[in-house]
């Protein structure tokens, strides 16, 4: 098996439930494909049915795969069996597939568990036309947004090339790869109905650590429905949830995302994403017995103090860690951008230190840094050297947001894990904090959030989340009162008396993302009293 074609055979077992979850009789569909077949397990098991298919069509890429599955008996009952070597993204599946026979279509299979990313990195040609799949702009474009598994890939193949053919597709896939191609399909209108997804223990079948599902569509009909019932597993009778689509995104449990519809539409602040250098064994720094900074290297580091911040990562955030600095980082830029060439005549050992280290950097492989300065970070502006921000680690499923204040006097940055919110007050960032951390903001968040995604808390979900509606259903004096704990339990005290009707209490609560500063800040504080 190559893992740079994600190749996690059927094993056999599987092959069986998957057909008896599916009720599968080739009455039912006289006609299968299967776009990855593989060594021919899933055609095995179709042909072992009770009533086969008329028809079989395999589709497979590997030479050593397609003879294996060749040599099975592949004429039982007497059942059409096709199986063709071919690249899946080099074929259009409506005119390179002769069907002998005509009726309903099943496509079934197993497709490969890899992302696009993991293909470039293993310099595999595994790989569909590069496009912008997701029609990504910008910055998410060239980053992690516009990652996806090549099964997405497959699935919108098959749903846009087969839809005259009416097809049900049922494929072995992530959990993550259905919910993005029900966000696609809704997005591009395609004409999909009676989503079934069937989760599965990946790990007893593939030894793989992933959550998987049985994820499976009708495709052509007249009037698209976007929604998925969701079951534990292969054979569970009723759904546990139904997954689907609200305003425009796909939400973990429509009826449960219902009680929480008001807090949806557009957050009045704008999320920043944390500090990203790819660098950590040069750019993150700890101290020593001794009192010295080192590096990851080991090697003791002598810097300018100035360009030194305080640095929490995203386990740090979630734990609350925050009070005090266990790590450091090296910020040689002010905002994304700017040249760092000066920092050899005003930061002399910071730039013979970063010169001594640019293979490190050099070696950054990401998209972002091509044609930047040779020591450039991306996730750097203002922001983020507010003294006071509001964090949240973005790697962890449960939301828990922090109030991030100064250490030693200077600001604490966030890695690229975390989410940040500059504040230009203690005050503000501590009842945003509390704001933020409100059971009704977290329920609102928690509905479209996935636990098995490897991020499941986004720049995206969070802002979506409208704190205005949020701040209009909660006692602002019991608000007020937890922000005043807050602070408390820092060792700081609140400076002035807070009691503005909600509109001014809003316009103070969320004017951080203004770019004002915290003496512009405290003025509008003061008016509002």
């Amino acid at each position: 098996m190559r893992k740079d074609l994600g190749d996690f055979q059927t094993p056999p077992d599987l092959v069986i439930e998957v057909l008896a979850s599916l009720d599968f009789s080739g009455d039912l569909w006289p006609r299968v494909l299967e776009p990855t077949c593989g060594r021919g397990n899933f055609i095995a098991g179709l042909l072992d049915a009770a009533i086969p298919p008329t028809e079989i069509v395999g589709i497979e890429l590997q030479a050593e795969h397609v003879e294996r599955a060749s040599k099975r008996p592949l004429d039982t009952m007497g059942t059409a069996v096709t199986i063709r070597q071919a690249d899946f993204f080099g074929l259009n599946l409506r005119a390179d597939i002769e069907w002998q026979y005509q009726g309903p279509l099943l496509v079934i299979g197993n497709p490969p568990w890899v992302t696009n990313s993991e293909l470039g990195t293993l310099e595999s040609d595994n790989l569909p036309t590069k496009r912008n799949l997701k029609g990504l702009r910008g910055f998410d474009a060239m980053t992690g947004e516009s990652n996806f598994d090549i099964a997405e890939a497959i699935w919108i193949k098959l749903i846009t090339e087969l839809v005259e053919e009416k097809p049900t597709i049922a494929l072995l896939c992530k959990t993550s790869v259905a919910r993005n191609v029900l966000s696609y399909a809704h997005k591009a209108g395609l004409p999909i109905s009676g989503g079934i997804l069937r989760r599965l223990n990946a790990k007893r079948w593939f030894d793989a650590a992933a959550d998987a599902c049985l994820f499976s569509l009708d495709v052509g009909q007249k009037i698209p429905c976007y929604d998925v019932e969701v079951y534990d597993d292969l054979w569970c009778e009723r759904p546990v949830t139904t997954m689907g689509i609200a305003n425009g995104h796909v939400v973990v449990d429509v009826d449960a995302h219902e009680h929480v519809s008001f807090a949806q539409g557009a957050s009045p602040i704008e999320w920043r994403q944390g500090m990203k250098h790819d660098a950590a064994p040069v750019m993150e720094l700890v101290r020593d017995a001794d009192g010295n900074l080192t590096n990851k290297l080991g090697d003791v580091v002598d810097v300018e103090p100035e360009f030194v911040f305080p640095l929490a990562k995203g386990s740090d955030l979630y734990n609350g860690r925050v009070t005090k600095a266990d790590r450091y980082v090296i910020v040689p830029q002010k905002h994304l951008g700017e040249s760092t060439c000066h920092l050899a005549e005003y930061a002399p050992r910071l730039w013979e230190y970063l010169e001594s280290h640019t293979e490190v950097f050099d070696k950054r492989r990401s998209a972002i840094y091509r044609g930047k300065e040779r020591f450039s970070i991306f996730g750097i502006g203002d922001y983020s050297f507010s003294l006071y921000k509001i964090g949240i680690a973005g790697l962890y499923k449960e939301p828990r947001f922090r109030m991030i204040a100064p250490v030693a006097g200077r600001p604490m940055m966030l890695d690229d894990t975390c989410y940040l919110i500059e504040c230009a007050s203690a005050e503000q960032a501590a009842t945003l904090s509390c704001l933020l951390n409100h059971s009704l903001c977290i329920k609102a968040i928690s509905s479209g959030l996935f636990s098995d995604s490897k991020r499941p808390v986004t720049k995206r979900l969070l802002q979506r989340i409208n704190l205005r509606a949020i701040l209009a259903k909660v006692d602002h004096d019991a608000l007020l009162s937890a922000a005043h704990e807050q602070l408390r339990s820092l060792g700081l005290e609140w400076q002035t008396n807070m009691n503005g009707s909600h509109s001014n209490l809003a316009d103070w609560l969320f004017n951080s993302s203004a770019g004002k500063r915290q003496d512009q800040q405290m003025a509008l504080l003061v008016s509002v009293i």
